[in-house]
């Protein structure tokens, strides 16, 4: 890499933005909020309810599973918004290719019998969610680095010297 000179993803803004303004970009962000609403419903109403029924373990399993289950929505849902502020122009593509916006490598462990049916099944809609949006991220900003080395050389050369 060239000293000071951003990786090459970040100087691709135009992949970027092709994928942040694609039907399925769209499609995954209303599928994310509307999850996200839907597990804020499930955890504040009935999901609740359940949890004071648990005994103590299954309680202790219940209470990692929303905490593990919410994390995952809000990393999703702080990409996805990202994403849509780059392609409004608010955010540059640059911006956006800075690792304290990516999703890391899904690491899903494994669910707890003691879980109920609902948080089980909301967890694992999360979970394909979650490794979507880190497909499209992998595609924006990595795949798209790896599909050209030549290019990527000739890019991080014309955005060095454009400066």
């Amino acid at each position: 890499m060239i000293a000071g000179v951003k990786p090459a993803f970040a100087a691709r803004p135009g992949v970027i933005l092709d994928q942040a303004a694609a039907e399925l970009f769209e499609r995954t962000f209303r599928e994310g909020m509307d999850l996200i609403d839907e597990v804020t419903a499930y955890l504040d109403g009935i999901g609740r309810l359940e949890c004071r029924r648990m005994s103590r373990g299954a309680a202790a399993d219940y209470t990692a599973e929303s905490m593990r289950l919410t994390t995952r929505l809000m990393k999703v849902a702080a990409w996805l918004r990202m994403q849509r502020s780059v392609r409004e122009g608010v955010t540059s593509p640059e911006a956006a290719a800075d690792p304290l916006y990516r999703l890391g490598d899904p690491k899903s462990p494994r669910l707890s019998p003691q879980v109920p049916a609902t948080l089980a099944f909301l967890s694992r809609r999360a979970d394909r969610l979650y490794d979507r949006v880190s497909r499209m991220d992998r595609q924006m900003y990595v795949e798209a680095e790896a599909a050209n080395p030549v290019a990527s050389q000739l890019e991080r050369l014309r955005f060095a010297f454009a400066s």
